[in-house]
């Protein structure tokens, strides 16, 4: 696995509107990067949770020499849901333009209600040319009907998924044009295994790249930086770049 030197970081807070959390921070390491990962946390998409979920992914990346724009965004109480969400991410990756990186890769790294959105984002902004989703709510019409998040995709949505919120959708949104991993621990009791595995399937079948990861361990392993589960997403990243 690739093992980048520790370096002095330098992390910068950008607003891209006005409300307060439309940000991102952005941090470079030291020298060139590898390329740019778009960290957006999860948390069913609730104003309950924010970007400080990211942040130590981010700090990890940053070390191993990847440029990190750590996202927040309108969540569900305050200001967001669809479209106002989705309107954030893609806005959010926007402030990559003009920044003087190498946007040759960039990728979007999401947990939870942050992969729906990772993966969203690799369908729907054209600067994204991978996605990682951990452990993603990636069929909002299974999810809703499951019950996740205690009624979650039913609160983001504004009504009960179906057909008719394809443009929200990842599963509905297959094939993707960019390859696409889903890091997944076997005991989520969270999310599901299933909403995984089902994607690739779906994904796999309709002509994408996309790869199922299985680790060990629960909903939570995938953001903890010390865990094996973590490392097997840097394993991705070192696939890519």
């Amino acid at each position: 696995m690739f093992a980048w030197p520790v370096a002095q970081t330098n992390r910068e807070t950008i607003r891209y509107g006005d409300d307060p959390s439309q940000h991102v921070e952005l941090t470079l390491p030291a020298g060139s990067p590898r390329g740019v990962v778009v960290v957006i946390h999860g948390g069913f998409w609730k104003s309950a949770y924010d970007l400080t979920l990211g942040r130590p992914l981010a700090a990890d990346l940053v070390e191993r020499g990847w440029a990190t724009l750590n996202v927040e965004y309108r969540r569900v109480g305050i200001g967001g849901g669809v479209p106002m969400t989705l309107d954030d991410v893609r806005a959010a990756i926007g402030t990559l333009d003009d920044r003087g990186l190498d946007l040759t890769r960039v990728i979007t790294l999401g947990h939870s209600a942050g992969g729906h959105l990772a993966a969203w984002a690799g369908g729907n902004v054209d600067a994204v040319t991978h996605v990682i989703s951990q452990a993603g709510v990636l069929d909002l019409v299974a999810a809703d009907r499951d019950g996740l998040g205690s009624g979650a995709v039913r609160a983001f949505l504004g009504h009960p998924a179906g057909a008719a919120d394809a443009e929200a959708d990842p599963s509905q949104q297959v094939p993707l044009d960019v390859p696409l991993w889903c890091v997944h621990g076997t005991d989520d009791d969270t999310v599901p295994v299933s909403q995984s595995l089902d994607y690739v399937a779906a994904a796999t079948t309709a002509g994408a790249q996309a790869t199922m990861v299985e680790v060990t361990g629960d909903h939570f392993v995938l953001i903890d930086p010390a865990t094996q589960a973590w490392r097997r997403t840097l394993a991705v990243l070192d696939e890519i770049g």
